[in-house]
């Protein structure tokens, strides 16, 4: 299930590196591991999408900011630097069985290219600044203990509405037009 909001339940403000009122998650995941940061002892200090890390996007060939989602410093002085994703897009699609290659093996295939790219220059990057990147999928979240954690649905709707996201406008509430679509030729 997808969820976005400001991670408003901070209960060790002390350990987040960066604006404690403005910590966004885009996932359920990520709000769990952002759980797990903040009462996790062994976590001295941890951020959120504050690291930019330069690419070349493989698409348009124009120079990006990658932000990966989570920066974790631990006690013993390791650091990570951690993306949150399903396993699913770590992964090389697979080809349609037809010859016809679908519009979904397409953007797939360009999400996983876009993917490995970032990861390639985080790892890089992550390497020549001693620091680890890791990619932590829902099989890494199970083992972690912390996939399913629930979290009280009235502060899934508080932290929501404290996001950014914009409101749902219905543009055609006053259209004028009754006609109905035409069919599609096949």
């Amino acid at each position: 299930m997808y969820h976005k909001g400001k991670f408003t339940d901070i209960k060790h403000p002390e350990k987040y590196v960066g604006n404690v009122s403005n910590i966004i998650y885009r996932s359920h995941w990520e709000r769990n591991v952002m759980r797990w940061l903040d009462k996790n002892e062994s976590v001295v200090e941890w951020a959120s999408e504050e690291i930019a890390i330069p690419y070349e996007h493989p698409i348009y060939q124009k120079r990006q900011k990658y932000y990966p989602d989570f920066y974790i410093k631990f006690k013993d002085g390791v650091v990570k630097v951690i993306e949150v994703k399903p396993d699913i897009q770590t992964k090389k699609p697979e080809k349609p069985k037809s010859q016809r290659k679908t519009s979904r093996y397409v953007n797939e295939m360009i999400t996983y290219t876009i993917n490995m790219t970032k990861w390639a220059k985080a790892t890089e990057v992550s390497k020549t600044n001693n620091f680890i990147f890791e990619i932590w999928t829902e099989n890494t979240l199970k083992e972690m203990g912390i996939l399913n954690w629930e979290t009280d649905k009235s502060t899934l709707l508080k932290e929501s509405s404290k996001s950014k996201k914009p409101k749902f406008i219905n543009l055609f509430k006053n259209s004028k037009s009754k006609k109905p679509r035409p069919k599609r030729k096949s």
